[in-house]
């Protein structure tokens, strides 16, 4: 018997759909009845995450609770969150839902461990609330790793938001690319996309190191929960 999927969604919105897609695809079904049952709500109101952390702004906090808690009402068994920076405010979605919350974060990690044996130098796409909240570097660093990040973040959040906004074209995604090839330059030796607005410009076959998508980690990881 498997497990119905909640997914805290909207942050942004082309990222949940890619998300939800991906569980689809990767899910061996053989007919409907053999995929899993996803609960989205995909809420694009919640409040900046960037903006939360880098500059005092609202905290998505209760708002992000709020949905976990609708999910859980509705019939999900565990939850999701479409967003990596989001995962700041993982504590008060378990403080106020009794289903287990399935992290990007450590999903990703634990496929950098299992799948990347030697790597020692990582380079993190991330936005500004995710390195502001320390959700990568710390346990990258904790495990052993070099991480370095972009060093040039201000055209990074002009893409993400650009993602947002509707842009995907190709000069979009050649400035992704290039965002990749110089953490390579820096020392890079695997590029984690730590935000899901990432993987919707930037392809394994564009980057000229190994690509980890947290977005693809966490896939894995919810099917493998929602089917044990």
């Amino acid at each position: 018997m498997t497990r119905a999927i909640g997914i805290l969604g909207g942050m942004g919105p082309a990222a949940t759909v890619d998300l939800m897609a991906r569980i689809v695809a990767a899910t061996p079904a053989k007919a409907d009845a053999g995929h899993l049952r996803l609960l989205v709500d995909s809420n694009p109101a919640i409040p900046d995450r960037n903006d939360a952390i880098e500059r005092g702004g609202p905290s998505p906090g209760p708002a992000l609770a709020a949905m976990a808690q609708g999910l859980e009402r509705q019939g999900a068994d565990l939850l999701a969150i479409a967003c990596n920076s989001a995962h700041a405010w993982v504590d008060d979605i378990r403080a106020t839902t009794a289903i287990p919350l399935v992290s990007m974060i450590d999903a990703t990690i634990a496929a950098i461990a299992r799948d990347h044996h030697g790597t020692r130098r990582i380079g993190l796409l991330a936005a500004d609330a995710c390195l502001g909240a320390n959700l990568y570097q710390a346990p990258l660093a904790a495990a052993g790793y070099d991480v370095l990040t972009s060093d040039d973040q201000p055209a990074f959040m002009t893409l993400v938001y650009g993602v947002k906004a509707g842009d995907i074209g190709a000069a979009a995604r050649a400035s992704m690319a290039a965002l990749a090839a110089g953490l390579v330059v820096r020392g890079a030796e695997l590029i984690v996309a730590a935000c899901t607005e990432v993987p919707l410009l930037l392809a394994p076959a564009d980057c000229p190191v190994p690509l980890v998508d947290s977005t693809d980690a966490l896939v894995h990881a919810l099917i493998a929960e929602a089917t044990r």
